[in-house]
């Protein structure tokens, strides 16, 4: 199995993070692109940097490289989540402006018709905002805010990010136990 998965700037790196993690451990191959504001924000939050990522990722492509294989929709993959996803993201996707690999690689995983998962960070939202989740929800993408839950009982921030990553994995089909889900002891 292989996926593609997105970083953009948005505060919340540590799900993109913790959704590698989880993909290496479910040795599910992962291609990733990451925005330079992903990168300066990775670092702020949390410390992380470019090669930490890379530790993470079966590859990592630069943002602006266009010849890479997640570029075009005859390179196969499963699906594509991009964790966490910005406005300015969210608005490139919607309007189909690839000025940069994160872009074009969601671009292509609409057209083949493959999952999109957007994990779009934001709050408060504004009118454009919902608007983009809307239009982005009718050509396909799955639009997945990262929402505090608590029926599975979370008892730490890493049980937050888990029912997260984990409901991203759902909705690219794969197993899981990384929450309790809802009627289960």
């Amino acid at each position: 199995m292989r996926i593609t998965v997105g970083i953009s700037g948005a505060s919340g790196g540590i799900l993109g993070l913790r959704l590698l993690e989880v993909l290496k451990e479910m040795r599910v191959e992962t291609h990733v692109v990451m925005t330079k504001a992903a990168e300066r924000t990775l670092k702020e939050e949390h410390g992380a940097s470019r090669e930490d990522v890379a530790k993470l990722a079966h590859r990592l492509y630069d943002v602006d490289d266009f010849t890479a294989p997640i570029a075009s929709g005859s390179f196969k993959v499963e699906g594509m989540v991009v964790a966490p996803c910005s406005m300015k993201t969210l608005a490139g996707i919607v309007c189909g402006y690839s000025d940069n690999l994160l872009l074009r690689a969601a671009d292509v995983t609409l057209k083949e018709r493959r999952p999109l998962v957007l994990v779009v960070r934001e709050a408060p939202l504004s009118v454009i905002h919902l608007r983009n989740m809307l239009a982005a929800a009718k050509m396909g993408a799955v639009i997945l805010p990262p929402v505090l839950t608590f029926y599975h009982k979370p008892r730490s921030i890493e049980d937050l990010v888990d029912y997260v990553v984990g409901r991203a994995l759902d909705a690219l089909g794969l197993k899981h136990s990384l929450y309790r889900r809802w009627g289960e002891a």
